[in-house]
């Protein structure tokens, strides 16, 4: 299965059909608020005029050139003035493979390190999001540093890591804000717990770990078991709601987000955008199939 993805996404011709296709891009515009920056901004007005917050994330990884790398952080310094410049309620979030780590780990952290100043400068955050484990000692010890100097970035951990627990309790000592989500990477039992309902009981463990001790967690998740599990606890515990969020992606179970919203609860979109949509879209699917049935539930879902 990962290997018909791999084959679908590195295919010129069908790429090409599809970034061009009407039909094609009518589905991309469910899940990505546009192609270039302004068509992402008017999104994310939409977005905070219904009451909810945003995460803008530029679509695009794995450059091949400091220049490309260059033109991301260059991409992402407009994202964050515009944010400022149009009163937006929102932030935006990187991957380290789009700033360059994989060419230069030296030049990726000063791709970042301009980024997260001029989000400081401005009053903003930057969320550094995680890929997959070989990344994830290095996109830790980034944040750790960046955050010292400026205060202004958080990390995203992944409930399906066997590290996560420690890696939480050492960014709660920090006191850095944590994105934690399921994990959607393919990774070895080594590794990763494999079966769903473990990472489930983790999430809910690491969840209520960052809701007690943490720094203004943000809960990533679709799953309206978990949200119902979480959302009984912080009423128990006396947890007031603006204490943390909920985090969800753009064109993703709208009825839940505005649910959660109107019961008084904090909700943040993740809105991507960008002309990368194709590749990212079958990346997404390559790394981990079961996103096939995900996307499927949901698509026709309010």
């Amino acid at each position: 299965m990962r290997s018909v993805f791999l084959f679908l996404s590195s295919n010129r011709n069908l790429r090409k059909f599809m970034e061009t296709s009407r039909s094609a891009h009518r589905f991309s515009s469910r899940f990505v608020a546009g192609s270039t920056l302004d068509e992402a901004l008017d999104a994310c007005e939409k977005v905070n005029r219904d009451g909810l917050m945003i995460t803008l994330d530029y679509l695009g990884e794995n450059v091949t050139s400091m220049d490309e790398a260059a033109a991301c952080r260059d991409m992402y310094m407009r994202c964050i003035q515009a944010i400022e410049r149009r009163g937006i309620k929102g932030n935006v979030s990187l991957k380290l493979t789009q700033f360059g780590i994989d060419l230069s780990e030296d030049a990726c952290r000063q791709n970042v390190r301009e980024l997260v100043c001029e989000a400081a400068k401005n009053g903003n955050f930057v969320r550094v999001d995680m890929e997959s484990s070989e990344y994830t000692e290095r996109t830790l010890n980034l944040v750790y540093d960046l955050y010292a100097e400026t205060k202004s970035c958080g990390a995203v951990i992944q409930a399906y890591l066997k590290r996560s627990e420690a890696d939480i309790e050492d960014l709660n000592r920090r006191r850095i804000r944590v994105r934690l989500c399921k994990g959607a990477y393919l990774e070895p039992p080594s590794v990763a717990i494999q079966d769903k309902a473990a990472v489930d009981r983790n999430y809910v463990k690491l969840a209520k770990k960052l809701l007690t001790d943490g720094n203004y967690p943000g809960l990533a998740t679709h799953d309206e078991r978990i949200i119902e599990e979480l959302l009984t606890f912080v009423q128990e515990q006396n947890i007031p709601p603006e204490r943390f969020e909920f985090q969800m992606l753009y064109g993703i179970r709208r009825d839940l987000q505005t649910r959660i919203n109107r019961a008084g609860y904090r909700m943040r979109l993740y809105v991507p955008f960008g002309e990368a949509w194709y590749p990212y879209f079958m990346r997404r699917l390559a790394e981990r199939p079961a996103n096939v049935l995900f996307i499927a539930r949901n698509l026709f879902r309010s």
